[in-house]
């Protein structure tokens, strides 16, 4: 398999990914757009999700295509970015259609950010403006790491980030994804370097560094779950033109990559909740081959995305975690 040209989730053609951060704070926000409305169904398999209109989304619900997505630090508070982007896009002409005004739709998902030594002592939410501007930077370009709502999440032992990859499917269409990774888990294996996701990394995204060469024992390994804040929450999207039934079986899929790179995962602490996109350029064959394409590329993908958001993540004044780098790459 191959990557697209930028391995991120915007080597789908049409999507745009944009980031808004606040190295105070701590927390940003990440929105995924595009130039037009794009279908999209959910599926959550975390115990504590934090999410906004995501019941729409189900396949037998009215609304077929949404405008934007918003993945957001600020834990609850965190859902109020989606309001700041409803605003721009509401300011742009675009939304749902309901007589003479246009209702933007806008599925928003969070993480627990709270207690990564950031400033949150804020008297206004500073959320709405940091997901309107997060709309406003969109583009096929993006950071990674500790860049919109990557620059505050945790893992268990190390800091976490916003991890983007794509695929080249066998048939020339595409497949990306786009992750937060904050779980209770580990990304790593044991305490060393070598990642979860290993199995699944193309060339050097995130070290070439291989499996480990060892077995874990079957004990529970040591979690941030006193601190009660974690999730991996992210997207997958394809090309392909997907029903929201035929999208709710890749997010479904491609949950299998939370497994594959975070241990333990779908825990009743984590919010674990993947999107999945379609823009819809590209028809469908219909075929049984292709459904489990699709899913074995969105589940490989979403693996490969935890792992290069923690390989990027960089150190800030105030961290309470190392990054990767920091312990195991010699800095940055």
């Amino acid at each position: 398999m191959t990557t697209g040209p930028l391995n991120l989730i915007t080597d789908v053609p049409g999507l745009l990914v944009g980031n808004a951060e606040d190295a105070r704070l701590k927390s940003g926000v990440t929105v995924v757009t595009s130039e037009a409305p794009f279908s999209t169904a959910v599926h959550v398999m975390g115990g504590a999700p934090g999410t906004r209109e995501t019941d729409l989304l189900a396949p037998e619900n009215l609304v077929e295509q949404v405008d934007a997505l918003v993945l957001s630090g600020g834990s609850a508070f965190g859902l109020d970015a989606a309001t700041g982007v409803m605003n721009a896009l509401r300011q742009a002409g675009r939304g749902f259609q309901v007589a003479d005004q246009n209702i933007p739709i806008v599925p928003a998902a969070i993480m627990i950010d709270m207690m990564n030594g950031g400033d949150k002592a804020w008297t206004e939410s500073p959320y709405p403006a940091l997901g309107a501007a997060a709309w406003e930077n969109a583009s096929a370009e993006f950071e990674i790491g500790t860049a919109g709502a990557g620059t505050g999440p945790l893992t268990a032992t190390l800091k976490g980030g916003l991890g983007s990859a794509s695929v080249r499917l066998s048939g020339g269409g595409t497949v990306g994804a786009i992750v937060v990774v904050n779980p209770i888990g580990h990304v790593t294996v044991a305490d060393g370097p070598h990642f979860w996701a290993a199995p699944f990394e193309i060339g050097d995204e995130f070290g070439g560094l291989g499996p480990a060469g060892q077995v874990l024992p079957p004990d529970l390994p040591v979690t941030k779950v006193t601190d009660r804040g974690a999730t991996a929450i992210g997207a997958v999207a394809t090309d392909i033109d997907l029903t929201k039934a035929q999208l709710k079986r890749m997010a479904i899929a491609a949950h299998d990559g939370i497994a594959r790179s975070i241990y333990p995962s779908h825990t009743p602490f984590d919010g674990d909740l993947l999107f999945a996109c379609s823009i819809g350029t590209r028809s469908a064959t219909g075929t049984p081959a292709e459904a489990i394409e699709l899913g074995h590329a969105a589940a490989n993908c979403v693996a490969r995305a935890v792992a290069r958001g923690v390989f990027a993540a960089t150190p800030a004044a105030g961290d309470v975690m190392p990054t990767w780098r920091e312990k195991f790459g010699g800095g940055v």
